[in-house]
């Protein structure tokens, strides 16, 4: 399937064609972009053949984007000399490129990106004197490309099926154009989950209702189909039906006459409809642009870049292609007298602002790092919705700009934006020299050198951040690269895997900019309590401010409590598919990044986990807890047992879990222990036999099939799925693959080699074995729902312990084990040959078989149970360009909060919401002369070490009587305190005071010690005030 359109009359052939496709995909490199694509829209980009035109700074941010996600070809063409102002966005070119063709210099290094992509030069003059070679590409890139040139090509792909994006970058404006032609596909506009849900009824008018108030989560217009549905059984499987929401647990199907009544049951799935969109040639798009909105605090603004961005293309036409001079007044006027002829034509006329023409003329000739990441990650992204289909396309401009970025500490001019010869000139045509000198000057931390990580430290090396003599980098990573990694972390190559993050990262910056030499301070440490001898005082106070590159909330939380602490700005960000976000924390400006927090994880009633599950989840969850209590959990125990004196003694003491700690250690020292692979065989098909045959058969002896509950509705309903025990069958995959993984992992926790064995063998062990028939206990009792008591769960009593003794009487003394222990089993998710995704995927499998709800792949089994982050390479990049064009903000040293944004997109959608950062909260007390304001985030009262005394009547010429003082869990004063104790404590100096409370020395490394205080003010009410700070002179 060589050549893919999309461009069909009919849902049905749409969808049709939107699931051919054929070929493998290299799951171990590209597992993170899977959970963001499917397999399916990755098959249909690895058919595709792709043209980038114009290789400066956007072009090659294009390119490495659409080179990582993969596609079947890449072609770059730019037969240009390189300049060396290029250097200041093109990544891949040297000092030592300048003047040699763009594309030969770079494809090489493009080509090392990923070894599935091949990526090819396109040897030509130039792309139009000969159009029907553009037939070989299903999608064609122009950036940096003439206007006349762009409507030329753009008509013939138009005419020709040939998807086109066109995308340019001025200074920090930006643009991007897409025509994916007539009746184009989108197979899957959101990108989102398919919702389903337990049907409670359905009534004579087509009514649904979601089981136990569960919200549906549906909107008008979705799509859903039913199964498992009684009485109404023409609903299962019926063909898709648009559904209107009549409330959050309802909604309407329409008409289900002669469908007969409802009875029981049913489960609703949304099915995703295919949308069809059509797209217009770039020649019509000029004189009337549809536009998408990037922020709609500027609404007006589009409309006047649109006529902007085409008068810069015919100044250059009329100065044989060179674009207006950096901040030069009559090339501005120049501009502004062609944007003025051309805002007059067309039906509507647009009102041009005087001023942002003219920036937008200074600023031509700007080229720089953070606008190409934000419009190469976005670009990238529309030509692989162009060819996979999935997700929603840019329909069909989108403008955007960053003018807050602009300093306002320096002045800028002719004068001191003219290029310099440099490798920064793109950055000074913007900003100036000044500017730069700032910029080479800061002091930045970077905390993650992961993914974002390593997109920030690209933009950093072409901004010139840090080079100044001032200057200097920090970034600290404890992780190994994984091959995983390869497709996003674009700073590391095959031959870094196993190697340190922050190093390799480091390294490859300042190749990309040799000016980094000796700037950058590679660490391998997690930032965390236990590290503060390392992220000390010195450490941070140095810094002008910290960047996040984080993947996980408590990591994240600690940073920005540190900076809330030192005072710094740290600029935070996160990717989860095509969802991305940014956020500013100015200090006495904006909220932290802990004002807010995330909904809490979704976890699952421990009931529906062990007697009623009915989704996959559920079944994942079990399996996961069960890889926990085989391979984990014991061997803990039995590690313990061994090394701990007197443990049974302890543990025995630990009330509820004796039984289950005894029993653990007989099974897996005594009972069970196994001595030869075979025996690990024998135990893992017991395994099976225990948990899909006799506990089904146990739990349908407690509650029949046929039962029903207190109020006369039958057990076995509405969430409630009725099991089926399994027979083990070797010749089912599942069954097998249960069986081979728990042995091999039972044979890990006791060093038994399983290496050769084959599945014969297997076969062999299994056929000689002889499983006892199962008989129900009566004695058993089973939870059947949450809120009903746990009836196991009063169980432990004096009549156990002559049973208890004996079990531990049976157990081998820990010294005539001398020497013996079990290997724990640590989880990894991304070894696919140690059996552990195997084995969650067979046990939850196996439930799901069991329960009869539909089983999951591998794959989709390892994103849930490894609670896998899905990435993609784009949405990284456009996420730190945002972040870099806050950044700018900060080394200006802004501090009027309307000037920062705070970012939310979602490049499936497409959507881009800006704000203002929150401001941090403020609060008020009494003092002696009058209202005190204070900012109750980022003050605090800073004091010497003075005495108890002292301290308590500083705050009292303050205004605030202080009634308790406290340091981590000590109480050091308190106003109610007897005068005897307060004799003793008042003159202690405020260290020994801790000391001795504490009793506990002070570390060396401290500088500091914080106190918590409560106190009234003068109007005797209790009032909340800054914490205190003790700085420790050393």
């Amino acid at each position: 399937m060589t050549d893919i359109n999309m461009q069909v009359d009919s849902p049905a052939a749409a969808a049709e064609q939107l699931r051919a496709a054929d070929g493998e995909i290299d799951e171990s490199l590209y597992s993170r972009q899977l959970y963001v694509l499917g397999h399916e829209a990755m098959k249909r980009m690895g058919s595709s053949n792709v043209l980038v035109a114009g290789l400066r700074g956007l072009g090659v941010e294009i390119a490495k984007n659409i080179a990582l996600a993969g596609v079947k070809s890449l072609t770059l063409f730019d037969p240009k000399p390189a300049a060396i102002a290029d250097l200041s966005s093109q990544f891949f070119l040297h000092p030592d490129d300048v003047g040699k063709p763009r594309a030969s210099v770079t494809v090489p290094r493009v080509s090392e990106l990923n070894p599935y992509t091949p990526v090819r030069e396109h040897h030509a003059a130039d792309l139009t004197s000969n159009l029907s070679e553009l037939k070989r590409f299903q999608v064609v890139v122009l950036t940096d490309t003439p206007l006349q040139d762009q409507l030329k090509i753009a008509d013939y792909c138009h005419e020709n099926g040939i998807y086109i994006v066109i995308a340019d970058t001025f200074g920090l404006f930006g643009s991007i154009f897409t025509d994916f032609g007539k009746n184009f596909t989108c197979g899957d506009p959101t990108g989102e989950n398919v919702l389903s849900g337990i049907v409670a009824d359905i009534d004579s008018d087509g009514l649904v209702s979601a089981l136990d108030e569960t919200r549906h989560g549906l909107e008008d217009g979705d799509y859903v189909t039913f199964s498992e549905v009684q009485g109404m059984e023409g609903l299962n499987d019926c063909a898709p039906r648009k559904i209107q929401v009549k409330g959050p647990y309802t909604f309407s199907i329409g008409d289900v006459s002669g469908l007969g009544e409802y009875k029981r049951g049913g489960l609703y799935t949304q099915v995703k409809m295919p949308k069809f969109i059509d797209f217009e040639p770039l020649g019509k798009q000029l004189a009337k642009p549809e536009l998408l909105i990037s922020d709609f605090a500027k609404f007006e603004r589009p409309q006047q870049l649109h006529i902007g961005f085409q008068a810069l293309h015919a100044f250059a036409e009329n100065h044989s292609g060179e674009l207006p001079r950096a901040h030069n007044e009559s090339d501005a006027a120049e501009v502004l007298k062609l944007a003025e002829g051309l805002a007059g034509k067309g039906d509507d006329k647009v009102e041009l602002d005087e001023k942002l023409i003219k920036e937008l003329s200074y600023e031509a000739r700007g080229d720089i790092s953070p606008m190409a990441a934000f419009f190469g990650g976005l670009a990238a992204q529309e030509v692989l919705k162009s060819v996979s289909g999935k997700f929603h396309p840019i329909v069909q401009w989108l403008y955007f700009d960053s003018l807050e970025s602009l300093p306002e500490s320096v002045q800028r001019s002719e004068e001191t934006c003219k290029p310099l010869g440099t490798r920064y000139d793109g950055q000074i045509a913007v900003f100036g020299k000044e500017f730069q000198e700032k910029i080479a000057n800061m002091k930045e931390f970077l905390v993650g050198a992961g993914a974002i990580g390593c997109e920030m430290l690209k933009n950093w090396a072409m901004m010139g951040l840090a080079t100044g003599p001032n200057g200097k980098i920090s970034v600290t990573d404890n992780d190994n690269i994984e091959k995983s990694n390869l497709n996003r972390q674009f700073l590391f190559r095959p031959k870094d895997v196993g190697k340190l993050k922050s190093e390799c990262a480091a390294e490859a910056v300042q190749a990309m900019n040799p000016d980094l030499k000796g700037k950058i301070l590679t660490l391998q440490d997690k930032v965390g309590p236990d590290t503060e001898h390392v992220f000390n005082e010195n450490f941070w106070e140095e810094l002008d401010a910290i960047t996040n590159a984080l993947d996980n909330v408590e990591a994240r939380t600690y940073v920005d409590r540190r900076c809330v602490f030192f005072r710094k700005p740290l600029l935070d960000s996160g990717t989860l598919g095509t969802k991305g976000n940014t956020q500013v924390v100015l200090p006495s400006i904006t909220e932290s990044y802990s004002s807010s927090q995330d909904p809490p994880e979704q976890s699952f009633p421990m009931c529906t986990l062990r007697s009623f599950p009915n989704r996959i989840e559920h079944t994942i969850a079990w399996a996961k807890d069960l890889f926990h209590s085989f391979f984990v959990g014991p061997p803990e125990v039995v590690n313990l047992y061994l090394t701990q004196p007197n443990y049974l003694q302890s543990a025995l003491k630990q009330s509820g879990n004796e039984k289950q700690t005894l029993e653990t250690l007989r099974d897996f020292l005594v009972a069970e222990k196994p001595l030869t692979f075979d025996d690990c065989i024998t135990w893992a098909r017991y395994q099976f036999e225990k948990q899909y045959n006799n506990a089904i058969q146990q739990l349908l002896y407690n509650f029949p099939k046929d039962s029903a509950t207190s109020s006369g509705q039958p057990f076995w309903s509405g969430p409630k799925r009725a099991p089926d025990p399994l027979k083990f069958d070797p010749t089912n995959p599942t069954h097998f693959t249960f069986v081979e993984a728990a042995a091999n992992l039972h044979a890990f926790n006791y060093n038994i080699n399983s290496k050769g064995v084959t599945k014969e063998h297997y076969l062999e062990v299994l056929s000689d074995m002889i499983i006892p028939d199962f008989k129900p206990d009566p004695g058993v009792r089973i939870q059947a729902s949450d809120s009903d008591p746990d009836p196991n769960a009063q169980q432990s009593g004096g009549d156990d312990n002559d049973q208890l003794s004996k079990i531990a009487s049976s157990l081998p003394p820990p010294k005539s084990l001398a020497g013996f222990k079990l290997e724990v089993v640590e989880f990894e998710k991304d070894d696919d040959t140690n059996h552990h995704i195997d084995f969650i995927t067979a046990a939850s499998n196996l439930r799901a078989e069991n329960y009869k709800i539909v089983q999951a792949d591998r794959h989709k089994t390892k994103f849930i149970a490894g609670k896998i982050i899905p990435a993609i390479a784009t949405t990284t990049a456009l996420v730190t360009g945002l972040v870099n064009l806050e950044l700018y903000k900060i080394v200006d040293g802004k501090k009027d909060i309307e000037q920062y944004k705070n970012g939310f997109v979602n490049l499936a959608l497409p959507f881009f919401g800006f704000s203002e950062p929150i401001a941090s909260p403020k609060g008020k007390y009494m003092g002696v002369d009058g209202e005190v304001e204070i900012d109750k985030l980022w003050d605090r009262f800073e004091v010497e070490n003075v005495t108890l005394k002292q301290f308590v009547e500083d705050f009292k010429a303050k205004g605030l009587d202080i009634q308790m003082i406290s340091s981590g869990v000590s109480l050091l004063y308190a106003s109610f305190y007897p005068a005897a104790k307060l004799k003793d404590r008042l003159p202690l100096k405020l260290s020994e005071l801790v000391e001795t409370i504490s009793r506990k020395p002070i570390p060396g490394h401290q500088k500091n010690v914080i106190f918590e205080v409560t106190a009234e003010d003068q109007t005797g009410e209790d009032v909340e005030i800054p914490y205190v700070m003790m700085k420790l002179r050393k």
